[in-house]
């Protein structure tokens, strides 16, 4: 079983204290971030950065769906990773300033693949396909918070 990485990057034209706080913004603002793959969201505590337990189900294909169950932490400033209780999935958030009145916000998820040939597809294919799903997030973030 191996480990597998997807990793997607995106400069925002807004400060990283507000880029964050949009982020680890579970109750209002996450939600509105997410693209079609994403559904049944709900926040069922917290739902502002640490502390936050929100579930989603991901549709990274039409037919693989993974049901999301997160346990959310800050373990350092700009730093937001969220643990799936259902499976070996971590997803980390890291924003940082880069340059004047921008940000660098990345994304980065990783999970214990499958063996055998379905986890050579899967280390092959599947880092693109969630590459993706989060460029959208991010478009939608930068939307959300440029001015």
């Amino acid at each position: 079983m191996a480990q597998v990485e997807a990793t997607t990057e995106r400069i925002v034209a807004a400060d990283a204290e507000t880029v964050f706080d949009a982020v680890a913004d579970y109750e209002n603002t996450r939600a509105k971030l997410l693209p079609e793959h994403f559904s049944e969201y709900e926040v069922r505590e917290g739902g502002d950065g640490e502390g936050t337990l929100v579930h989603w189900k991901l549709q990274a294909t039409s037919k693989r769906v993974r049901d999301c169950l997160l346990e959310v932490t800050e373990p350092s400033d700009g730093r937001l990773v969220e643990k799936d209780r259902n499976s070996s999935m971590v997803t980390t958030w890291t924003v940082t300033p880069a340059g004047e009145g921008s940000c660098k916000v990345v994304v980065t998820t990783v999970w214990n693949g499958a063996g055998g040939i379905g986890g050579f597809f899967e280390k092959t294919f599947a880092p693109k396909g969630l590459g993706r799903i989060y460029d959208a997030v991010l478009a939608n973030l930068a939307a959300s918070v440029e001015k």
